[in-house]
């Protein structure tokens, strides 16, 4: 079953648990109460039975049913819905997962949709119900609850995409294989980006949140929690900011560091070439010398001469000398 939990309570405890979900605007009725319906990946008509007793707007439903929405507050004749991404850092894998929380808020109810197992801890409702006057200011305090979970389990991924840089940061100026640290900087550079919109549009919800959508009841005890929210998520927001300037650095850096590679092994390759083509120069100086007279034709000048043997080693041995100081003074050897 897709539902996780449904109670209604007045004054901030909780006073009836509904048999199924189709019942929760009866029971609030009778006890005029604050009717919560938490659900987990619900169906097309297990959210629809709730949509039609509450009355939630269909283009709601419709969002909280495909998911992937990016973080919005949206108002629907008298009630709203709000959109946030939930994040949880995989230690294991070093990567971040991400999940849609829907909430719809109306007079005396909400409604909680997650898209993705996991990923909000569900601590929102016990924290609240150890707090029966902070529940007893009714939906607000409750949206309040649950974004306040949502932004502290942004933390963690904090500290893991921070940790990762660092690691990043490291492998950058030692030795690496270039390619998978390539590919770890670009996921990791991904990750951070999915991370960035997740975060971004969250200010201004929660802005408006604590100025246009609190009521006056609850206005000063809610403003001060909210803007307290609101605070957190800027400075995530700051970090984040931060992180991807640091990446967009490491990239570059890293971009640097295989271009001088490259270079140095181009260098060092045609350093070995000069080398042995000098040495090719050196030895075919007398290669020659040495074939020409080792052609074995019967008439050829010095043959009979007493001193052609050594004069022939010796042009030799002068033209490889010469070749090898004009080679090590342009310094290829």
């Amino acid at each position: 079953m897709a539902v996780i939990d449904n109670a209604v309570y007045v004054d901030g405890t909780r006073v009836a648990v509904p048999e199924s979900v189709d019942l929760t605007l009866d029971v609030m009725l009778e006890h005029d109460g604050m009717g919560w319906v938490e659900f987990q990946r619900p169906s097309t008509d297990e959210l629809g039975v709730v949509a039609a007793e509450l009355g939630l707007h269909e283009l709601a439903v419709e969002d909280a049913l495909k998911g992937h929405q990016r973080p919005k507050l949206e108002a629907y004749d008298g009630a709203f819905s709000v959109v946030v991404r939930s994040a949880r850092y995989v230690e294991a894998d070093e990567t971040v997962e991400f999940g849609d929380l829907h909430v719809f808020v109306g007079a005396n109810y909400v409604v909680t949709v997650r898209q993705a197992p996991g990923l909000i801890r569900g601590q929102a409702r016990k924290r609240l119900e150890k707090d029966p006057a902070l529940l007893s200011l009714g939906p607000m305090a409750v949206l309040y609850a649950v974004l306040d979970e949502v932004v502290d389990g942004y933390a963690p991924v904090v500290a893991g995409l921070e940790n990762d840089i660092d690691e990043i940061e490291d492998q950058i100026f030692g030795e690496y294989d270039s390619m998978s640290l390539s590919r770890r900087i670009y996921e990791l550079h991904r990750e951070v980006i999915a991370f960035q919109r997740a975060v971004q549009p969250l200010p201004r919800i929660l802005e408006d949140l604590s100025t246009k959508v609190v009521a006056k009841a609850a206005r000063e005890v809610l403003r001060p929690l909210i803007r307290d929210v609101l605070d957190h998520t800027v400075r995530i927001n700051e970090c984040v900011d931060g992180y991807r300037t640091l990446l967009d650095n490491a990239l570059s850096v890293h971009a640097t560091n295989v271009a001088r590679l490259q270079t140095e092994a181009s260098f060092a390759q045609n350093e070995e070439i000069k080398r042995i083509s000098a040495w090719a120069a050196i030895l075919f100086a007398p290669s020659l010398i040495g074939t020409v007279y080792g052609m074995n034709f019967s008439r050829m000048p010095e043959l009979d001469w007493v001193y052609g043997y050594p004069v022939a080693l010796g042009l030799m041995g002068a033209l490889s000398f010469t070749l090898f100081r004009v080679f090590k003074h342009m310094k290829w050897l």
